[in-house]
C-alpha cells in the first residue's frame, strides 16, 4: 500500500504554487478516514480527526521544486526560471511537462552540446541561464497555440518505479514521501487528541504555508514529516552525513546548523519513546544543512513545540531521489504510536 501511493503522489505534478494536482490525489485518499478535509486560502489542505482539546498539528508539504516560463523567443524556445533549489547541472538534458493552458505539453531542457563547446565552456557546470525548453515550436506564435505563456509551470517528466531490497526511485520524493507517511498514518491511527493532518504549500520557496496554517490552526505540538540525506554512498562521508537508508525514520534534534530548526527536547523524547515502546528502528539527527516546515511552525504563536520526522533520501532535488519503503513503514508506525499516547507537555 504505501507504494502504491508513493507511486500515485510521485508521478503527480505540483511545484511550489501549483499544488492542485497533488492536493486531489490526497484528498481522495484520507477523505473516507477524516472527519473533515478543508482548503485554506494559501492553499494548504487541512485533514482534521477530532478528538479531545489537546490538538497535534502533522505537516507534509506538497510541492515539489520545478520550473516556470519567464519568455518565449521568437523561435519558439523557452526560457526559464527555476522554483525551488536546483543544482543547475542536474536540469540539463531532462524532459520536462510545461502545464499550459491547453493542457500538459512535453519539452526537453536544451543546451551548447559538447561537441561545439569552447575549451572554457568544458571547464566549467551548464548554468540555467544557457538552458532553455524545446517543444518543437518553430515561433513565439506556435509555442502560445500550445498554450504556454509567461507564467507556465513546469515539472520534471520522470516516473516511479522499483529498485532492489525495498528501495525505490522517483522524482518528488521530497517530499512526497512525507506526505505518504502522513496518508497511512491518518488512515490508521486512534487517538484520543484532535489531529491536524496538514499538506502544506511553498515550503520548498521559503516554507510558506506551513507559516500561514500554524498562525491559524494554534496547535499544542507539531511534528513535520519530510526527508533528509543519508551518508551512505559514495562521494558523501559519514562525519558529514551519518543517517543511513533502511535504518529507520530520522527524528530531528537540530538542522541547519541550529539556524533553522532547534527541536522541543520533549517532542523528540515523546517519538523516542513511542518508537521504543514499539519496537521501531529509528535515527537521531543534528544536521548541518536544510531545513523543514518546523522550522516556520515552530516560532507561530509565542513558540509551538517542534520537531521533524524525516525518511533518509539519497540524491534529494534531483529526478532519481531513491528511499527504503522499509523507512516509511516505520514511520507511520512509529507516528501512530506517538499519538495514541499523552505527551507530557
Amino acid at each position: 500500500m504505501v507504494q502504491e501511493i508513493l507511486k500515485k503522489l510521485s508521478d503527480a505534478h505540483g511545484i511550489s504554487g501549483n499544488e492542485g494536482s497533488v492536493a486531489a490525489v490526497i484528498r481522495a485518499e484520507v477523505a473516507p478516514f477524516v472527519d473533515e478535509v478543508r482548503e485554506d486560502p494559501m492553499g494548504n489542505l487541512i485533514a482534521v480527526k477530532k478528538g479531545d482539546d489537546f490538538s497535534i498539528m502533522l505537516a507534509a508539504h506538497m510541492d515539489e521544486i520545478g520550473l516556470m516560463v519567464k519568455y518565449v523567443d521568437e523561435k519558439g524556445f523557452v526560457r526559464f526560471v527555476t522554483i525551488g533549489g536546483w543544482y543547475d547541472p542536474t536540469l540539463y538534458a531532462q524532459r520536462v511537462v510545461l502545464h499550459g493552458t491547453k493542457g500538459p505539453v512535453y519539452g526537453v531542457v536544451g543546451g551548447k552540446p559538447p561537441h561545439v563547446m569552447k575549451e572554457e565552456d568544458r571547464k566549467r557546470p551548464p548554468k540555467v541561464d544557457d538552458m532553455f525548453i524545446d517543444v518543437g515550436a518553430k515561433s513565439a506564435e506556435e509555442a502560445a497555440a500550445l498554450g504556454i505563456e509567461v507564467g507556465t509551470p513546469v515539472s520534471i517528466d520522470r516516473e516511479f518505479c522499483a529498485l532492489a531490497n525495498k528501495r525505490v526511485t522517483g522524482k518528488a520524493f521530497d517530499n512526497r514521501a512525507g506526505c505518504a507517511m502522513l496518508i497511512e498514518t491518518l488512515k490508521t491511527v486512534e487517538s484520543p487528541h484532535t489531529i491536524y493532518g496538514v499538506f502544506t504549500v511553498q515550503e520548498e520557496v521559503g516554507l510558506k504555508g506551513a507559516k500561514t496554517v500554524a498562525y491559524n490552526l494554534n496547535p499544542n505540538c507539531a511534528i513535520a514529516t519530510d526527508t533528509t540525506i543519508p551518508g551512505d554512498h559514495p562521494g558523501i562521508e559519514k562525519k558529514d552525513a551519518s543517517l543511513e537508508m533502511g535504518a529507520g525514520p530520522v527524528i530531528t534534534i537540530v538542522d541547519s546548523n541550529g539556524r533553522g530548526l532547534i527541536a522541543n527536547r520533549k517532542v523528540v523524547a515523546w517519538l523516542r519513546q513511542a518508537a521504543e515502546a514499539k519496537e521501531v528502528p529509528f535515527q537521531l539527527e543534528v544536521g548541518k544543512g536544510g531545513t523543514t516546515d518546523a522550522t516556520s511552525i515552530h516560532l507561530e504563536r509565542g513558540g509551538i513545540p517542534s520537531t521533524t520526522l524525516s525518511i533518509p533520501t539519497r540524491y534529494i532535488h534531483s529526478p532519481v531521489e531513491v528511499l527504503d519503503l522499509a523507512d516509511i513503514e516505520n514511520g507511520i508506525a512509529l507516528l501512530v504510536e506517538a499519538l495514541k499516547s499523552e505527551p507530557d507537555f
